[in-house]
């Protein structure tokens, strides 16, 4: 019996660029992990932004899956921090593909 009865993407978001001051401390090239489903990583002794983090959160769930061509969210990887004197954007990339079971998730 196959136990994988779905398949969703492990992402990375990366800080692209910065067009105004990086008030944070964040660097272009930080970047965090979100690996089965759920987990958050981030490259020992470093950090990232909780308001830029809170900016892109919602999307993420929806970036792990598989989505229509022309639905609007397949084709947008950029997303910004709302800190209008930062200007901090963010690039959300897709790293793999992983197979789960939905049971162990819910």
């Amino acid at each position: 019996m196959d136990e994988t009865d779905m398949e969703i993407y492990d992402l990375r978001v990366t800080v692209e660029r910065i067009e105004g001051r990086s008030v944070c401390g964040m660097n272009v090239g930080d970047h965090f992990d979100l690996t089965n489903s759920a987990h958050l990583k981030l490259p020992d002794g470093k950090h990232f932004c909780v308001y830029a983090l809170a900016s892109v959160l919602p999307f993420l769930a929806a970036k792990q899956r598989d989505l229509a061509a022309g639905d609007w969210l397949a084709q947008d990887t950029q997303f910004a921090c709302p800190d209008p004197e930062e200007r901090l954007i963010m690039q959300v990339s897709r790293t793999c593909r992983r197979r789960m079971n939905s049971a162990d998730l819910t």
